[in-house]
């Protein structure tokens, strides 16, 4: 397995793919790397075959945290990622820096950007937004988060020029939202949607889990037991009023101790919009605060 951490590198490599007629296949992550990751690179190997190439970016993107947001904070662990890609059988793993992705010019001089996802005016400037599909939700809650994840994923396409990019599930408004980018924009790209692996309890799989110690832990499973009894109760009654079933999972998140609902949304799974009722085949998503910790999740009724 290769590393490269250089742009400039990372162009010419794929040049050489794409003239030896190899396929490309992508894998974004933001590292701290677990079997839901893994998966994705999995279903990429399948996605380009075996003479394809298959590369796992790692790059915790300051432009889609917040000001009040954990950058600085979030898990990091690059020597067990490298152990892991390599396991998985990742031809190229691509972990540029700060100073690469968005270089800020003062002067003369490049600056690194280091630990605040903050940017001089006079250095980078040029950001893709998405107008549609990033206004609710996690758009709603994090109003800059989707505008640094359409950039740094543009980017991303630009350097490594993959056929197939692989994301998952669990991030199921950013996967629709990056298709739509993909497709206003012409990138020749097959944007995957790879399903959410689940711990043995129906926690999602996420880096930030490792935030969660002691009781906390067990609080988080109240995302999954929503899911659920909202899944039951469409099984059941067929249809039942949203509002209503907001109102169900607001009142069950608050029965655990340290969780707090940052928001719950039922709606169309292609078009992101809210429904008034809910039925066989709407998409629930949320948000929930376990302690400091934010969790999402999402799932087909």
């Amino acid at each position: 397995m290769q590393r490269v951490a250089f742009i400039a590198a990372m162009q010419r490599l794929t040049r050489q793919w794409q003239r030896a007629g190899k396929r490309i296949g992508l894998v974004p992550t933001m590292g701290c790397l677990h079997a839901g990751h893994l998966s994705l690179v999995k279903r990429a190997r399948r996605a380009v075959g075996k003479n394809g190439v298959v590369v796992v970016s790692i790059y915790v993107n300051p432009t889609q945290f917040g000001p009040k947001e954990d950058y600085s904070k979030y898990p990091r662990d690059l020597k067990r990622d490298l152990k892991l890609c390599r396991g998985a059988g990742v031809d190229l793993l691509f972990t540029p820096s700060d100073a690469e992705m968005y270089p800020v010019e003062i002067g003369s001089r490049r600056c690194e950007l280091a630990d605040k996802p903050r940017f001089d005016k006079r250095g980078y400037g040029t950001y893709v937004v998405e107008e549609k599909l990033s206004r609710s939700m996690e758009g709603a809650s994090r109003p800059t988060h989707f505008r640094g994840v359409t950039t740094v994923v543009a980017k991303l396409f630009h350097l490594v020029l993959p056929n197939v990019a692989v994301f998952g599930a669990k991030d199921w408004q950013q996967a629709a939202i990056i298709k739509r980018m993909v497709a206003d924009l012409n990138f020749p790209v097959r944007i995957l949607v790879a399903p959410t692996l689940r711990e043995r309890d129906g926690l999602a799989m996420s880096s930030r889990n490792k935030y969660l110690t002691g009781d906390l832990r067990a609080q988080a499973t109240v995302l999954w037991c929503s899911i659920q009894i909202a899944r039951a109760t469409i099984k059941k009654l067929k249809i039942f009023p949203a509002a209503k079933m907001k109102a169900a999972v607001k009142k069950l998140v608050e029965c655990e101790p340290d969780a707090r609902l940052d928001y719950v949304e039922f709606f169309e799974p292609d078009t992101l919009t809210p429904v008034a009722n809910v039925t066989r085949g709407t998409q629930i998503a949320l948000a929930v605060f376990i302690g400091k910790t934010r969790l999402i999740d999402n799932a087909k009724l």
